[in-house]
């Protein structure tokens, strides 16, 4: 089984193409460039690199966020419009629980941060053991001082990774426990969302390509921003 991995909820993008034993090819960028612009030539790189075509996949997965709102929108699209057009099925993951996966060697507190602006971070904790994830926690949008009060409380070593993590890092106080990711594993991967997605493929636990649908744990500033507007107006 062959499946086409997507991540671009952050400033971060990659494409990769796993076979459940070994990744066949991997293409990861983070410079300022819009996703519009990478996505698809890094998808067609892979494809070709490896003398694959789109007939040859399986399924494609994709990190359905938490993320940018427009990062979020551009894979969930992409993905929608590449599997519909080739009868595909489809699997959306966390964002978070993908950079968990990313830790399968590590017997760990893993904790993915997403800085969610306005002194947010999208978070959720997961406990990696014998290469085993398991979610200790739902997904959430939580307070940089909330997170911080939780963290202290537990004992076990933590792994803080994601696009926030350096900031999130910094606003702790130190304790021999916590540690950051190191540099080739702190951001999100396509990777890790290969790695979560694939035994929901091997289970038929999967999505037509119009059910795919984004996961999204606040409005967009757009919207809360109307919200508040018509709330002074009443």
């Amino acid at each position: 089984m062959k499946i086409l991995s997507v991540e671009c909820t952050a400033s971060p993008a990659g494409v990769c193409i796993y076979d459940g034993e070994k990744i066949l090819a991997s293409n990861y960028i983070n410079v300022k460039l819009t996703h519009s612009q990478t996505l698809m030539p890094m998808l067609a790189s892979a494809l070709k690199s490896t003398m694959l075509n789109i007939n040859d996949i399986d399924g494609i997965s994709v990190a359905a966020g938490p993320g940018s709102f427009t990062g979020v929108r551009i894979g969930i699209s992409l993905v929608k419009g590449l599997a519909a057009k080739n009868d595909l099925p489809c699997v959306g993951v966390s964002s978070l629980e993908a950079m968990a996966y990313q830790f399968l060697d590590c017997d760990a507190v893993i904790s993915p941060v997403m800085d969610a602006r306005c002194n947010q971070y999208y978070n959720a904790l997961f406990c990696v053991k014998n290469g085993t994830v398991t979610r200790i926690c739902q997904d959430r949008a939580i307070s940089s001082d909330d997170l911080a009060d939780e963290i202290k409380k537990i004992k076990n070593r933590i792994v803080i990774c994601g696009d926030g993590a350096d900031k999130f890092y910094n606003e702790l106080s130190p304790q021999d426990n916590i540690v950051i990711a190191d540099t080739f594993r702190k951001f999100q991967s396509a990777i890790g969302v290969a790695l979560s997605s694939y035994n929901r493929f091997a289970s038929g636990d999967t999505v037509a390509p119009d059910m795919l649908s984004p996961i999204y744990l606040r409005l967009p500033q757009a919207e809360r921003e109307l919200l508040q507007k018509q709330k002074k107006d009443v």
